[in-house]
């Protein structure tokens, strides 16, 4: 009898079906650590804490024109798990390099698609992972939070903190059980939204005028999104390769970012896209290129599940905004103050639930659809930005302290740039992965990332002394 088949949700049958041959649909990184791994070590962790979630011993199978999950047959750790030496006195340039070539192939479909590589000898005495895995499995947030829970806040691991779930595939009536359960859930989910809906009623005889109008939001942010222009022609937008290069930045102090954002009245969000923009606009400068006059566009992921909701199930559930990043704005101040306007006014809208209910429709269509309105799309943003936070104090893997994280996400259609923006220990890391068919250096953009902060950090505290000065007063 052949393993049990688990029908794919819509939404990531969606982004399995984005894969190109320019842009496989992989999220990665590359976790550096202050000495190498212990291999033995690692594969129990992954044993204990990763294959608890179903879809990494799973592989994925179409039947009849439908997609599926089943559990790999033939499952091997070995299969996903690689271990490399660097050559010589190999340090970050080389670990980039190496980076960049492994993001540029695809993951094997015959298997669960997922893939680590362990890198001895990275200056002489430490070691990193390279993690690559398909967004099919899962977005972003949620990979970020399963890779941290095989981390441990002491060099000793706890192997006990996540247990496997019970395994009822193998039972007869599992599928009927679920089909049921499914049922049930969804009529106990129905029942409760009609309960709210008549408690909204009584308290407020008003909301069915506030459902209207959210449903004229949401038909207002459609049309905006698919009547948006198609971005500038900028050196961003060009034919792609599939060759991919990738960098990151040294770390930024948190509490520096926090203490701009303070100075200028916002976010650290606000304050790290004003940087990301900077470092655009001086490429442009550089280059000596034209600056669009009206900014350029990014895609930025928006979370649509509960930070407080616990991982159990994987899958998408986050939608796209696309964020103008005012790159012919040159003064500092202003420039933030234009981005945190932008971002306030996404924040009200509904482009982030109007682009995952695109993407959940686009899944349960027919192929060709869904590539033409993700072409349409693509041509709407030159980059895709991301901004996660992690953990606050230093982790360790299998004994080792992990000392800078860097995650990308993959780029859909003709969008060439990823930029990724992750916190962790007190730090800001910024990392960008550029397809070779594009002619930016992404060590460059690094540069001018780090430029553009200090700038922006600069002018607030010049901004701020008058405020100091009376308060002393």
């Amino acid at each position: 009898m052949s393993p049990e088949l688990t029908p794919m949700s819509a939404i990531d049958r969606a982004w399995l079906r984005m894969d190109t041959p320019t842009n496989p649909m992989m999220i990665s990184s590359v976790l550096i650590f202050d000495h190498p791994l212990s291999i033995p070590r690692l594969k129990r962790t992954l044993r204990e804490r990763l294959l608890c979630y179903d879809r990494f011993h799973q592989r994925v199978v179409s039947q009849r024109g439908r997609v599926y999950w089943q559990d790999d047959p033939l499952f091997d750790i070995d299969n996903h798990l690689h271990r490399i030496g660097l050559p010589g006195n190999a340090g970050m340039a080389e670990l980039q390099a190496l980076a960049s070539d492994l993001n540029s192939t695809t993951l094997d479909s015959r298997r669960p698609l997922w893939q680590i590589h362990c890198i001895d000898n990275l200056n002489g005495n430490g070691g990193a992972l390279l993690v690559r895995i398909h967004h099919c499995i899962a977005d972003g947030i949620s990979l970020v939070r399963v890779l941290l829970s095989l981390t441990d806040r002491t060099p000793e691991p706890r192997l006990d903190r996540i247990a496997p779930r019970p395994d009822s595939r193998r039972s007869p009536r599992s599928a009927a059980r679920r089909l049921s359960g499914r049922l049930a859930d969804n009529a106990k989910t129905a029942a409760t939204q009609a309960r709210h809906f008549l408690r909204a009623l009584r308290r407020n005889p008003g909301y069915p005028i506030q459902l209207a109008t959210a449903a004229g939001g949401i038909t207002m942010d459609l049309l905006k999104l698919g009547l948006a222009p198609f971005e500038p022609d900028t050196g961003l937008k060009t034919p792609l390769s599939g060759r991919k290069q990738v960098a990151w930045a040294k770390p930024l102090a948190l509490a520096d970012v926090k203490a701009c954002a303070k100075s200028l009245g916002g976010s650290i969000n606000d304050v790290l896209l004003c940087a990301a923009t900077g470092a655009l606009q001086r490429y442009f400068l550089a280059h000596g290129e034209t600056i669009p006059p009206c900014g350029i566009r990014v895609a930025v992921p928006f979370n649509l599940r509960p930070r407080s909701q616990p991982v159990r199930e994987l899958g998408n559930q986050f939608g796209l905004v696309l964020v103008c990043l005012p790159v012919d704005v040159p003064e500092p101040v202003m420039c933030f103050h234009q981005v945190q306007e932008n971002m306030n006014r996404l924040k009200r809208s509904w482009q982030a639930q109007v682009t995952y209910s695109l993407l959940d429709l686009f899944g349960r269509g027919p192929d060709a659809l869904e590539r033409r309105a993700l072409d349409l799309l693509s041509h709407k943003a030159s980059a895709v930005l991301t901004n996660v936070p992690g953990p606050r104090q230093p982790v360790y893997l299998a004994g080792s302290k992990l000392v800078q994280p860097m995650f990308w996400v993959p780029q859909t259609g003709n969008i060439g740039i990823g930029m990724s923006i992750f916190s962790y220990a007190d730090t800001v890391q910024f990392g960008i992965s550029v397809d070779t068919a594009i002619r930016v250096n992404p060590n460059e953009i690094m540069s001018y990332f780090r430029e553009s902060f200090e700038t922006l950090n600069q002018a607030a505290q010049a901004a701020n002394q008058p405020q100091l000065a009376r308060q002393a007063g």
